[in-house]
């Protein structure tokens, strides 16, 4: 399939304008080859990522992070340096869908809320008016209310079926039940105040930073910054392999590279 093919399949899904000003979605990484047959997603573009796709035949990378947010010279030994080494060596592509992908409220990015069957949805930061009467406008984290009332246990007991929640951290005080939540994946700490006056009883996200959780008038779920867009990635590459059928599309794991450590 030509490359110019699947790039144009993924800006559907992530448009390039819903990206905001300061990030790199995009391509990073150009290539000779104008065709490809199979396709690799993954979160991070780290040469442990890079590699596991180019072991698997990947002839296109499609990564939820940049490479870098600011372009650099590749004069140090770096990361950076073997991740150019490895794509320039396999003559393969590389793609972010960074926040061009964040910010599409119907997209991946909104699995958290297909899985907890939330209906009233409003986007916590628009970017942009909402398409049509019944849409929503593109931008970052989402509300919405639940079918009905749930235990935050319930709720951690549905997380921890989609993603690896051995840890979290709770923050605020703790409701009884919860009918209204948001959440945002990545880093959503500064949509805190507006997660409250959307109504939720519960936020769900990563990065909380101190003083966030030091003030927090609602209560914060700190599942950190890997988790939610981790499976937000999984869920892209099934889109991507039902909207590209001529594609073999293939999802590369990690982990976090934050580790719990647990004293005896």
């Amino acid at each position: 399939m030509q490359l110019v093919e699947i790039t144009s399949v993924l800006e559907k899904i992530a448009p390039l304008s819903a990206a905001v000003p300061w990030d790199n979605s995009g391509m990073q990484v150009a290539c000779r080859r104008t065709s490809a047959a199979s396709l690799a997603v993954c979160l991070d573009p780290t040469p442990t990522s890079v590699r596991r796709a180019l072991d698997s035949d990947a002839q296109y990378i499609v990564s939820h992070h940049p490479l870098l947010l600011k372009p650099a010279l590749p004069n140090r030994l770096d990361a950076y340096h073997e991740v150019l080494r490895l794509l320039f060596n396999a003559d393969v592509p590389l793609y972010a869908a960074h926040t061009s992908l964040d910010a599409n409220p119907e997209g991946p990015a909104a699995w958290l809320a297909r899985e907890l069957n939330l209906v009233n949805l409003s986007v916590l930061e628009p970017t942009s008016p909402a398409p049509a009467a019944d849409g929503l406008p593109t931008g970052f984290g989402l509300a919405g209310d639940l079918p009905c009332a749930h235990t935050l246990k319930a709720i951690i007991s549905t997380l921890a079926r989609h993603i690896n929640l051995s840890s979290a951290i709770l923050c605020g005080a703790t409701p009884e039940t919860v009918t209204r939540v948001a959440y945002c994946t990545g880093s959503g700490s500064s949509l805190l105040a507006v997660a409250r006056r959307a109504g939720a009883q519960l936020f769900i996200t990563g990065d909380i930073k101190y003083h966030t959780a030091l003030t927090a008038e609602i209560c914060l779920l700190d599942v950190g910054h890997h988790s939610l867009e981790e499976e937000m990635m999984r869920r892209l590459s099934l889109v991507l392999q039902q909207q590209l059928p001529l594609l073999t599309v293939f999802f590369v794991p990690s982990e976090s590279p934050m580790r719990p450590l647990v004293l005896a």
